[in-house]
């Protein structure tokens, strides 16, 4: 399945002792496009969603997350995409996610 989701979202600092990972939480649309992508799918670990991720001129590999405090998704942002693109936590960024 090749669905592409385009939405903004702030980035935040997850708390507690894991502090060095960032996020963003999807948006309702983009939410609801990766549930209905996944109904009748073996679920993977921890519900993971692969996808490709894309911020500014920077695209990489990873997973989505589902969040039950949200209803939604977690996208992590690793540092290297941070530092490349110069974005941080509660930075706005606009974010490119293709289901892989």
């Amino acid at each position: 399945m090749n669905k592409t989701c385009k939405f903004t979202a702030k980035i935040w600092l997850y708390p507690g002792e894991s502090a060095n990972w960032h996020f963003v939480t999807l948006d309702k649309p983009s939410a609801a496009i990766i549930k209905k992508s996944q109904e009748g799918e073996k679920r993977k670990g921890w519900g993971s969603v692969k996808v490709a991720a894309t911020i500014g001129s920077t695209s990489w590999k990873t997973s989505v997350f589902p969040d039950n405090q949200s209803g939604s998704y977690l996208l992590p942002i690793k540092a290297a995409v941070r530092k490349k693109e110069k974005v941080g936590q509660g930075y706005a960024v606009d974010i490119i996610l293709t289901l892989l």
